[in-house]
């Protein structure tokens, strides 16, 4: 019996290491299915688990609003339930609310299908408060299991990089204030928690973390570093490396002869008039590839998607892009195949910051597309444009000789390129519908970014092939 018992006891251990210690630690030594560091050298991130708490979660809105500081909050559904007038105001002001189950119960004690209902139960309480869903998950404690291994690919795990025992009232304000300065840096995700009424927590403790927080974020003011949403480190460290792998992929700039450097100056000087005239502003200030503006649109009536139409005297945005980083990329790019996949990501990044633009300002909310004239016509439609002719005129053939210069100059093939394909040489529209733009690139949506990316990647090694 004994022998049996022991036997019994073994396989559950083993069954228990399988289901749930392996997955944490996994996760925990190699990063594996979670975000826990961000790589920026001027932003970090605030998180708070466990609330919303009614005494202390005001006061922390109050005090992040003072510093005009945007954190992350992963509240349990009870909680949440109980009090949606806090969850409606982190929303109102512009924090990112995630999940952090219904229930502040470890995943290890809980059947895959029992953590499922958690976060799906949460996840509505959430959308019915504010109105939009959230794909951002941190389990309690920070304990995997098997099935936060293998669910939905949408859903963001987000961990911690520092944690500083703020839940309990002897570590003291002054104490926390200091471990909490020695994780001061760029990149660092915090883990703080806005209420003390769960297993092992003092209830008092917030508390102190409310005066430490206070001191922290002074000091990282004065410092230059800024706390931000969990989402925007995440897309921060995106672009960061996505710089990193064009820049390790880039060769020595072409030599240009003196006949196109004085082209290329011209053309630039020209672009810095136009911006200045029709005051075109950065899609992002970090990497200003996109540049917009609002006007009103003139021409034929132009029939997109879902029934959407656009048609004569219809407010629009217009894109653009920098020509100066058009020839910085053309000029540094091996091939064909590297200056599309090079575009290709910046168009991943740059769209989601556009719906960020136009999501928070009414006049760019009210246009009824984004538009723009592109040679590129094998690829757009992957984003969500829809491509259409250009109405014959003077403007299509300004276009086309416009274009074609311009790919002249920034294309690795330079005039060779011309000789090749010439019938897809043909500038087109593309067009987009705002509310298109919003629903594919809004922060909830960016999964079909990297799809399309990732398809437009294999699609530009198609024509790379083509053109050897």
């Amino acid at each position: 019996m004994t022998t049996m018992l022991q036997s019994i006891l073994l396989w559950l251990l083993y069954l228990s290491s399988f289901y749930a210690f392996i997955p944490s630690l996994i996760s925990r030594m190699f990063g594996f299915r979670v975000f826990r560091r961000g790589k920026s050298d001027t932003q970090y991130a605030l998180t708070f688990d466990d609330g919303p708490d009614p005494c202390y979660t005001p006061r922390l809105l109050d005090l992040l609003h003072q510093y005009e500081v945007k954190a992350t909050f992963f509240v349990v559904g009870e909680h949440a339930a109980s009090h949606p007038d806090l969850i409606r105001r982190m929303y109102e002001e512009g924090h990112l609310i995630g999940i952090h189950n219904y229930i502040h119960k470890t995943n290890w004690l809980m059947r895959p299908r029992t953590v499922r209902e958690q976060i799906e139960r949460t996840g509505q309480i959430i959308q019915e408060i504010t109105g939009e869903e959230t794909c951002y998950y941190r389990p309690p404690w920070g304990i995997m299991n098997l099935f936060d291994f293998f669910s939905k690919k949408d859903r963001k795990i987000i961990l911690w990089s520092s944690m500083f025992q703020d839940w309990k009232c002897s570590v003291g304000a002054e104490q926390l204030t200091q471990r909490m300065l020695k994780k001061l840096k760029g990149g660092e995700i915090l883990l703080l928690h806005d209420r003390g009424t769960t297993l092992g927590a003092d209830a008092e403790a917030p508390e102190q973390m409310l005066v430490a927080l206070e001191n922290f974020m002074l000091e990282a003011k004065n410092r230059g570093l800024r706390s931000v949403r969990v989402d925007t480190l995440m897309n921060s460290s995106a672009r960061n490396e996505l710089i990193d792998i064009s820049q390790a992929q880039v060769r020595e700039p072409i030599k240009l002869k003196l006949w196109k450097r004085a082209l290329v100056a011209v053309w630039l000087g020209w672009e810095k008039l136009f911006h200045w005239i029709y005051h075109l502003r950065p899609v992002s200030l970090e990497d200003p590839m996109l540049h917009f503006r609002s006007r009103v649109y003139h021409g034929a009536r132009v029939e997109m998607e879902d029934g959407y139409v656009m048609q004569n005297g219809d407010p629009i945005i217009e894109l653009h892009f920098d020509n100066q980083k058009l020839f910085e990329l053309g000029v540094t790019s091996r091939s064909t195949m590297h200056l599309a996949i090079r575009m290709i990501r910046t168009m991943e990044l740059q769209l989601p910051d556009l719906a960020q633009l136009v999501a928070s300002e009414p006049e760019l909310r009210s246009a009824k597309a984004i538009y723009g004239v592109s040679m590129i016509n094998r690829g757009p439609e992957k984003f969500g444009f829809t491509v259409q002719e250009l109405a014959p005129g003077p403007f299509r053939i300004a276009s086309r000789l416009y274009l074609k210069l311009l790919l002249s100059v920034i294309h690795p093939a330079g005039k060779e390129r011309l000789k090749q394909r010439t019938d897809q040489l043909v500038p087109k529209m593309i067009v987009m519908p705002v509310e298109d733009l919003l629903e594919r690139y809004g922060q909830q949506n960016r999964k079909f970014v990297l799809d399309a990316a990732e398809q437009m990647q294999k699609e530009s090694l198609v024509i790379s092939n083509e053109n050897v």
